[in-house]
Parts: C-alpha cells; sequence; structure tokens
C-alpha cells in the first residue's frame, strides 16, 4: 500500500490538542499528561494524515485498555521503541504500549513512562523541529522523497530511523545548551 504524505495542514495542531485532551479525559486517572506529537505537531511538516499523541503513564497497566477501548482505540503489537544509535540504554528503557483509532480520522497514541527516556525523545524531537524551520523543510523533503520510493510502512520506518537518529544528536545538543526540558 503507497505511503501518502500530505502537505502542511494549518488545522492539525488545533486538532492535535483537541485529541490529546480527548485521550486524556477517556484515560483519567491514569493519564499523567497527553501530548500531540509526531509530523502533524510541528508547523510546516508534511505528514501522514495521522495524529501521534503521546500518554504519560506513571505504570502500564491491562486497566488502561478499557476506557481506550471504549474511547475507539485498539491495542497494536509494538512494545518498543527503536533505541538510537548510540544509546546504551537497555531496551527494557524504551518500553511502550502502542494503541490505533482510524476514526473520525486516524490516530496512533503512544502510551510510555513518564520519566522514561523514549517519552522525553518524543517531545524533544518535536520541540526542536519546531525552532529550526529549516530542518523542518529539510525533513519533510526526506520524508516525501522516501514514501516515493516504498510502499511499506516497515521499510519506511526502518529508513526513517538512521535519519531521526541524527537529528535526535543535533536535537540533544540544543537541548543541552537552551536548558530545554520537557
Amino acid at each position: 500500500m503507497p505511503i501518502h504524505i500530505d502537505p502542511s495542514a494549518a488545522g492539525w495542531r488545533a486538532r492535535g490538542l483537541e485529541l490529546a485532551a480527548e485521550v486524556h479525559a477517556a484515560a483519567a486517572p491514569l493519564s499523567l499528561r497527553v501530548e500531540h506529537i509526531g509530523s502533524t505537531a510541528i508547523p510546516g511538516m508534511a505528514a501522514k494524515p495521522v495524529y501521534d499523541l503521546q500518554l504519560s503513564v506513571a505504570a502500564f497497566s491491562p486497566a488502561l485498555d478499557t476506557p481506550l477501548a471504549a474511547a475507539g482505540f485498539a491495542r497494536g503489537p509494538y512494545e518498543h521503541d527503536h533505541v538510537p544509535a548510540g544509546r546504551g540504554d537497555a531496551p527494557d528503557l524504551w518500553r511502550k504500549r502502542f494503541y490505533t483509532r482510524d476514526s473520525p480520522e486516524p490516530v496512533n497514541l503512544h502510551v510510555r513512562l513518564a520519566g522514561s527516556p523514549n517519552e522525553r525523545l518524543a517531545l524533544l524531537f518535536r520541540d526542536w523541529l519546531r525552532a529550526h524551520p529549516a530542518a523542518v523543510a529539510a525533513y519533510a523533503a526526506f520524508k516525501t522523497t522516501l514514501a516515493g520510493h516504498l510502499d511499506d510502512l516497515g521499510a519506511y520506518t526502518d529508513v526513517k530511523d538512521p535519519v531521526v537518529d541524527l537529528v535526535v544528536a543535533a536535537a540533544e545538543d540544543w537541548a543541552a545548551a537552551t536548558g530545554w526540558r520537557p
């Protein structure tokens, strides 16, 4: 199936915030916070027309499945994030739970432990790109070109991961220089 990348849409960021508030309410009291992350959260970024949200929790709990199912989310098979190149972290530090919802618009919900490196990385990646519009244009062009050459989402992600690692390296320097915190 072809991977479809849309030009940036003005309403993505506002709709992402609305969806985050909806998920936060649905997952209460287990949700510590819900953030709009990923490409639709970055002004000017071309993206798959899917909202990525991050739900931060104190612990993974099967009790989360019921309210998320009631909100239309189905649990997916992914339970670990990619560990960026050069990180010596144990893979268990990068655990997550993953849910999807197709209607009324597609949402990927990444449930991560509060304070975990993968929770932090998702926010750092988003915030660094928001602060660096020239990088947004370059990353969007890369994603659009890549999507034009691949029709498998798994392969698309595998090729994209090392590029994300490069962005993360620059973002970590920026975080240290600016005092950025999630």
